[in-house]
């Protein structure tokens, strides 16, 4: 096998909401194949010790970046933060997302607007950002992190799934614009993983019957996200551009 297709030795990554969960995950993945890191989300302490792990376990450079994509100020400032430490960036994840259910006769105008922040503008306006740096170097892997909301959806998520499915949109038109310059732009497509997010919204009865209806008959472990993200960042996938890759277990293929 030729395992230098996944070495990111010399790569710098941003993966935001990296402290935890799937970010966690993914930015662990990058760290052991080479690659220099910046992980950003809002709590501080969290960053820090996650910053700590990575790089105890690792020996790569980490950069903990605190900041609030709620605020689009703060976007641009993470932005720059994590080219002035790193040097550049080759790699962005788009990771940090927020759901808030909502049925659609029910949804409030300050919710709408909190999630469609988070979840769709942030990572367009990292996009942009970072893509100038990309261009000029010839190279570069942006991963928006949708959902299989994206693709289907459940009552309540309206708002979810609408900037979902609208980074899907986002990363084919990027593909596009950004393929003769070598810069690739995906979806990765979670099912269900055993978060923070979905552990926290689901019932006890939700969760079970979400893993049965799963072709595995269980919920993903964060872990198993560390493949694909690593596939779409580094030369294994340098001719997947514009794909969505769903990581559902087989979820998605049981019509009843």
């Amino acid at each position: 096998m030729n395992t230098t297709l996944f070495d990111l030795s010399g790569r710098c990554a941003l993966v935001t909401g990296g402290s935890k969960g799937l970010g966690r995950a993914m930015a662990t993945a990058f760290a052991a194949a080479g690659a220099d890191l910046a992980i950003a989300s809002r709590n501080e302490k969290e960053l820090a010790a996650a910053a700590d792990a990575i790089h105890r376990q690792h020996g790569v450079r980490v950069e903990p970046i605190a900041a609030d994509l709620y605020r689009p100020e703060e976007v641009e400032r993470l932005a720059d933060a994590a080219i002035q430490r790193l040097g550049r960036i080759d790699i962005l994840v788009n990771n940090a997302g927020t759901n808030i259910p909502q049925p659609i006769d029910q949804i409030r105008d300050e919710d709408w607007d909190r999630v469609l922040q988070l979840n769709l503008t942030s990572c367009m306006a990292l996009t942009r950002a970072l893509v100038p740096g990309m261009k000029q170097r010839r190279w570069g892997r942006i991963i928006h992190i949708s959902s299989i909301m994206g693709l289907s959806s459940k009552e309540g998520r309206n708002v979810y799934s609408a900037t979902k499915t609208a980074l899907i949109g986002l990363a084919r038109a990027s593909a596009l614009d950004l393929g003769p310059f070598g810069i690739t732009v995906n979806c990765i497509a979670p099912g269900i993983f055993a978060t923070e997010l979905p552990m926290s919204i689901l019932s006890p009865q939700e969760q079970t019957q979400a893993a049965a209806r799963t072709a595995l008959g269980r919920w993903g472990q964060p872990d198993e996200l560390a493949g694909p993200a690593l596939l779409l960042a580094s030369d294994a996938g340098s001719y997947i551009s514009g794909s969505v890759l769903l990581v559902d277990g087989g979820l998605l293929c049981r019509a009843l």
